[in-house]
């Protein structure tokens, strides 16, 4: 099971918290996107953001050149 699965099924027995805001949320989500990123070889850490804070994140992506 993933950590994602483990966060959606501990929404209903507790709050999830946004990495990037640190508001308590019902969903998070996570998506991974960057023209040369290769997410089972590049270390990263796992963040996890709530709605606003992903479409603000989504925003910004876009309004970068090849965006």
């Amino acid at each position: 099971m993933s950590q994602a699965d483990r966060k959606a099924e501990q929404a209903d027995a507790e709050p999830l918290r946004c990495d990037f805001c640190g508001r308590e949320v019902s969903r998070v989500r996570r998506v991974a996107l960057d023209h040369d990123y290769e997410r089972l070889q590049t270390p990263h850490q796992v963040r996890y953001a709530c709605e606003r804070c992903s479409e603000a994140k989504e925003r910004d992506r876009l309004a970068r050149p090849g965006g």
